[in-house]
């Protein structure tokens, strides 16, 4: 069968795809977790689910494998299609189809009425397959567990229906916008499942969608104030981690569309963050009695944040710089107001704003500022690397246009 696959959890297909297309496009001879048929038969598995998707390239050291989107031909997160491969053997599968459609026939039915059901379903067959009342059982307590099977109590017997599928008339088109915007989007694709999505993104980050099941874990974490203990991986050197935090809030890029987890670390006693596509194992623990104590704490940390970095809580690094926009350039003052995620805008005249901020860490500042690099006038930072970094990236500038040197860039600037 087409799903049929041997992987018992969704951990092991995320630790691929991740391998093949975040990590790096790994040729054969790169990949050293497993033998080399491991390699042929992950890429199979890969290829099967998105296969339109994949290319390769040829250099003198191999072929590299790469997954290539475009999100103008592309409506649909196809990372999705990875949730729908499942373990299951002949039977699983039977009995899958035929319980759903007793059940969808006859409300109310009692685990003799589905016995006597599947068998006489079955009997057609030269070999049918037999299911003992222990089987069915523990199916239907599994279907429970998901949400699928409702069971009621009837006299001494337990009667069992489907549970009703909500009425989404009307709410199409907000399913699929949430099923590749929102986070855990996955949940949306399965509602929509192959219909025509009615939206086009210019920014698509679909590679959070293998993040899903371990997002999942951590806000039910959070929604129930409990520990939780997981590991993280530097993938550069292969080193793992033991963490053990209490976790506060998801922080989602809308620039990169990278997800952090913002936690309380009890050994350093700081809030830290972590990339979420880096968190494995996911456990809770017990609850925590002071979790609003310290979610309050991040709100009052969030003020002095520009990304998620807290690297220097005992001292905040000042920036600021001074621009210039022309009198027809309302716009770029528009982005200034828009865009700044802490600190103030001041006027100095009709055509001087000054923007000024403390935050922890500066350096994560720098992207930002490169977009007005044409407009700044002044700029100066406590954080001297920063200030460093931002110079060297104007005399770079200048160099690669033939400008002049940075100091001549600096008096016309």
């Amino acid at each position: 069968m087409a799903y049929n696959e041997l992987i018992k959890n969704f951990s092991k297909i995320r630790e691929y795809m991740q391998d093949f297309f975040v990590y790096g496009f790994k040729r054969r001879d790169e990949y050293t977790q497993k033998s080399a048929r491991s390699y042929d038969d992950e890429k199979r598995r890969l290829e099967g689910w998105l296969g339109r998707y994949m290319g390769f390239y040829q250099t003198a050291t191999g072929k590299s494998v790469f997954i290539s989107m475009d999100p103008r031909d592309t409506a649909q997160n196809p990372l999705y299609q990875a949730f729908r491969a499942k373990s299951f053997t002949d039977g699983d599968i039977t009995l899958h189809f035929v319980l759903l459609d007793l059940l969808q026939s006859k409300p109310g039915s009692t685990i003799q009425d589905l016995c006597q059901g599947i068998d006489r379903y079955l009997n057609g067959f030269d070999e049918p397959m037999v299911f003992d009342e222990s089987t069915v059982r523990k199916k239907l307590r599994e279907y429970e567990k998901e949400g699928i099977v409702l069971s009621e109590k009837s006299g001494r017997s337990n009667v069992y229906s489907l549970v009703p599928s909500p009425d989404l008339t009307g709410c199409a088109d907000t399913i699929a916008f949430a099923s590749e915007m929102s986070p855990c989007g996955v949940i949306g694709s399965y509602l929509t499942g192959q219909q025509e999505v009615p939206f086009r993104f210019k920014h698509h980050y679909i590679t959070h969608a293998m993040d899903s099941e371990i997002l999942c874990q951590l806000l039910d974490a959070i929604s129930a104030h409990r520990w939780i203990t997981f590991q993280t991986t530097v993938h550069s050197t292969g080193t793992v981690f033991d963490n053990r935090v209490l976790p506060l809030k998801i922080f989602i890029s809308v620039q990169s569309g990278r997800q952090h987890l913002m936690a309380h670390d009890p050994t350093s006693r700081k809030i830290r963050s972590y990339r979420i596509d880096r968190i494995t194992d996911v456990k809770q623990g017990e609850e925590a009695d002071d979790f609003e104590k310290h979610r309050q704490r991040l709100e009052t940390v969030q003020m002095s944040l520009w990304g998620v970095s807290t690297n220097n809580p005992a001292r905040l690094e000042h920036l600021e710089f001074t621009i210039h926009a022309d009198d027809d350039e309302d716009y770029i003052i528009n982005r200034l107001y828009r865009e700044k995620r802490c600190g103030t805008v001041e006027r100095l005249d009709y055509n001087t704003y000054r923007f000024s901020c403390d935050v922890f860490d500066s350096m994560e500042m720098v992207p930002w500022l490169r977009t007005f690099i044409c407009r700044i006038i002044t700029f100066s930072c406590s954080n001297r690397m920063v200030e460093k970094q931002f110079m060297e990236d104007i005399d770079a500038m200048y160099k690669l246009y033939g400008i002049g040197d940075s100091e001549e860039g600096g008096d016309k600037q």
